[in-house]
């Protein structure tokens, strides 16, 4: 078995992150990466606490992996210039200040970094020394005494490459001390893929070539590769890695971890261009994007058998369906419909949630060419007007998802879920072509019901008014947002609606409650069926989030489905509208009914634990579905007990059993 190519990350931590640290290091690992680079400043050890920084930053960095500090940044007390870019005015304090580093942290790494990016000005200021005697004087004694010490040395990569630079380094006799050449590439991000940049091979050639006069045993290292996500084109950054790691160099740090917040200021000054700010493959927040998700799921292995799903450019059979949000739940599911019916497929998804690029997979593995792929997204307009510029009809079901987390960031929950449906209605408009739009919508545009009296029963709560339990809620219904997740999803409701009103495109809206089914990845936050049937087939505690008498009409996805092919053929009489989806009265349920009918088909009962009422959550809500099946002819046809027990049995090869012995619910 081959073993994939080791890999590392660049990371700068700052002076008292230490909680960042913490959290970085344990998902660093978890990623399968060796190697990590990170700055070891001479400016900020001289600082007030730094010593002490370091004490504990180095320890900690080099116990988990093979680091390399990079010692860079003059004190500005020590520099010709008085800033950290200045060469020091002794040049041999940095020699002494290397050394200082071996002795005190050298069991902590094998190699050293002399300086980063050294022609860039923020780095080293070589407007003071325009012919490199002074850094080459400075980093071929700090690489003299490293080399004697026993330790690795790696000549600070430039940025942009630059072989003249190169050469000038090993007439100068620096590379005689080096052990790998550190170089720099960032295609698709500051080096233009259509213009200054050929590829890694060819950059690593020209610098093999040079390396081969003055020292043809030094390595090649990829001390800083990288691609920034401010499109939010996570998919092109996981591309970048695959191709960085496979370029014929003998190691790669990709830099970086974390992106940037938006209050720090990078080198060039505060926010002042937005991609030194998107480098990380987990957000601000930590939250993962798909690189990261994917390696800690697979490792590297993941990363390639996802990315080579991609449909490799943008053409595609005249007039397919697009999906976007393709590979989720309701959208895999809605696509295998249409495949399976010989019609083509585009799906638009950036994988944003854990596990649909399985569904992907399945679908590909099932319909090949047929159905294709791209990792879009829907806040890059742009792409948007590309992808949906000859389609035949557009099912939107690309969302956040979850209220949970738009409580905790509303303005990215704004920014998919508004912005992103306006992107796409927008990209469908200026195509001149009066193509279907589908969107899928939420009952949570009815806001929490709180004026609803319920009456409480012993395992579920009953609208007191019986119009209500007898029928559910209709669209009549005035239209309520509350939580952002209830706002931006109304928002794109309306936008929806109003553009067959304004601009005469063929628009309708499905107001869903709760979808289950097979090919749902449920979570705690989203797709509550599949959440309680998971953790119960694993043994693992459920938390119910109020008393568990809440009720929900509960709709398969097979009937889902049929609802949203029954809009897009009846397109000229829904054309405008909004309605309600869901499994009606005969399909309402309670929590707690629903965990005994799980209990039932596990055979054991689930721990159960409750906690207080989410924000925006509703005690009850059951669609009145009357007016979807009387344009359309739909109904309901598979019940919840039968639904429930579909979902256990594709769920059950994928999840191990509990191991104690099972108790039997009678």
């Amino acid at each position: 078995m081959t073993m994939p190519p080791a890999f590392g990350f660049a990371e700068w931590f700052r002076p008292g992150e230490y909680e960042r640290t913490e959290q970085a290091v344990d998902a660093i690992a978890a990623t399968g990466a060796r190697y990590l680079r990170t700055h070891l400043s001479w400016a900020e050890y001289h600082k007030e606490g730094g010593e002490a920084w370091y004490d504990w930053l180095l320890p900690k960095l080099g116990a988990r992996f093979d680091l390399l500090p990079c010692i860079h940044y003059t004190p500005p007390s020590l520099s010709r210039t008085g800033t950290a870019s200045g060469a020091p005015r002794r040049l041999q304090d940095y020699a002494d200040f290397v050394d200082h580093s071996l002795t005190r942290y050298g069991r902590h790494f094998r190699s050293v970094e002399l300086w980063n990016e050294p022609n860039n000005l923020l780095d080293w200021d070589w407007h003071q020394d325009r012919d490199w005697l002074l850094f080459s004087e400075m980093i071929g004694a700090a690489a003299y005494w490293a080399k004697q010490r026993g330790f690795g040395t790696v000549l600070g990569g430039p940025c942009p490459f630059d072989p003249h630079w190169l050469e000038l380094m090993g007439q100068r006799g620096v590379l005689a001390h080096i052990d790998a050449l550190g170089i720099h590439g960032f295609p698709g991000t500051w080096d233009s893929e259509r213009s200054n940049w050929d590829g890694w091979p060819s950059l690593i050639a020209r610098a093999r070539e040079t390396a081969a006069r003055f020292n043809p045993h030094a390595e090649i290292w990829i001390t800083e590769a990288g691609y920034a996500t401010w499109r939010h084109d996570g998919a092109e950054q996981a591309r970048g890695f695959l191709d960085a790691l496979s370029a014929p160099a003998e190691r790669l740090y990709w830099y970086g971890w974390q992106d940037i917040a938006d209050t720090v200021p990078v080198q060039e000054g505060l926010r002042f261009d937005q991609r030194h700010y998107h480098m990380g493959v987990v957000d601000t927040a930590g939250h993962p994007k798909l690189l990261a998700r994917l390696l800690t799921e697979g490792g590297v292995e993941a990363v390639a058998n996802t990315l080579q799903l991609a449909t490799p450019r943008l053409t595609h059979p005249a007039h397919p369906v697009l999906i976007a949000g393709g590979a989720g739940f309701i959208g895999s599911n809605l696509a295998e419909s249409f495949l399976r019916d010989g019609r083509d497929v585009v799906l638009l998804d950036n994988l944003s949630r854990p596990g649909v690029e399985q569904n992907l997979a399945w679908l590909k593995d099932r319909h090949g060419a047929r159905v294709s792929w791209h990792p879009a997204d829907v806040r890059d307009e742009p792409v948007m007007r590309e992808i949906l510029a000859d389609v035949g009809a557009v099912f939107h079901l690309a969302a956040q998802v979850a209220v949970t987390t738009s409580l905790e960031a509303p303005v990215a929950d704004f920014e998919v879920n508004a912005r992103g449906t306006l992107n796409l209605l927008e990209a469908v408009r200026r195509s001149g072509r009066r193509t279907p739009v589908i969107f899928a919508s939420t009952n949570k545009v009815y806001g929490n019901l709180a004026d609803l009296e319920m009456i409480e029963h012993d395992d579920r709560y009953v609208p007191a008014d019986n119009a209500v339990a007898a029928q559910g809620i209709s669209e009549a219904r005035p239209l309520d947002f509350c939580t952002p997740y209830g706002c931006s999803k109304g928002v794109a409701d309306q936008y929806v609606l109003d553009y067959a009103k304004s601009f005469g495109l063929p628009t309708a809206v499905l107001r869903m409650s709760c979808i289950y089914g097979p090919r749902q990845f449920g979570t705690e936050d989203q797709g509550w069926v599949a959440h309680f049937l998971i953790r119960a087939l694993r043994g693992e505690p459920i938390t119910i989030y109020g008393d568990g008498k809440q009720v929900r009409d509960i709709l398969h996805v097979d009937d889902a489905v049929a609802a949203y092919r029954a809009l897009l053929s009846d397109m000229d009489r829904v054309q405008g509208q909004a309605f309600n989806l869901g499994g009606g009265p005969t399909n309402s349920v309670s929590l707690r009914m629903v965990l005994r009918e799980i209990a039932r088909l596990v055979g054991h009962e689930p721990e159960v634990s409750f906690s207080g009422t989410r924000q925006g959550d509703q005690a009850y809500f059951v669609a009145d579905t009357t007016k979807l099946g009387a344009i359309t002819g739909w109904a309901a046809r598979i019940g919840w007990r039968r639904g429930i027990a579909d979902l256990h049995a594709w769920l059950g090869t994928r999840h191990a059993p509990r191991r104690e012995p099972a108790r039997l619910i009678a």
